[in-house]
């Protein structure tokens, strides 16, 4: 695993590495100790997995969050297709406050993307039949949930195309 710091404090891109044989590959996608030793603060505190299935192409979700006292840590794997994954830092004090970091997750460059608290969560799908695995550090609490709209004016962001496909939650998210 190959932890890449990103411009935006506390993120990571996580690089998985392949070993293969005649038999096929193995791949390690979470080691506590290495977590701990690239990433300050790290918990491993993995109280939650969740797995997301989009069956179109250009199917948007997010941008999604829990509020405090529940806000969550989340690792975030593509384990079929490909998504542009995309995350909103909603920390005031952040020197990229309402920015996004976007990267492509597909299930051929073995990226994972470590979300700290603090940060909306949302990806656009690249591919159809395109799935996610996510690791979170806290329960979903339903009356914490959150979310904020892609088209937000205040976040200046633009998808590389419209979505096709986009929840009618995710539609009626408040504008910041």
């Amino acid at each position: 695993m190959k932890f890449i710091k990103t411009d935006f404090e506390g993120l990571y891109e996580i690089h998985l590495e392949k070993k293969g044989d005649d038999r096929g590959w193995f791949m390690r996608t979470f080691d506590q100790n290495l977590f701990k030793e690239n990433i300050p603060n790290f918990s491993g505190n993995w109280m939650q997995m969740n797995h997301s299935f989009s069956a179109e192409k250009y199917t948007w979700r997010g941008f999604h969050f829990q509020k405090e006292p529940y806000q969550e840590t989340k690792v975030v794997r593509c384990i079929r297709g490909a998504v542009l994954d995309c995350v909103l830092d909603l920390r005031e004090t952040s020197d990229t406050f309402l920015k996004v970091f976007q990267v492509e997750l597909s299930v051929e460059n073995n990226k994972m993307l470590f979300i700290p608290k603090g940060f909306a969560h949302g990806f656009l799908t690249l591919e159809d039949n395109s799935e996610l695995i996510y690791l979170h550090d806290e329960f979903y609490q339903p009356e914490f949930e959150n979310g904020v709209r892609f088209d937000d004016i205040k976040i200046n962001f633009q998808l590389p195309v419209y979505p096709k496909v986009i929840s009618d939650r995710d539609k009626k998210h408040k504008a910041l």
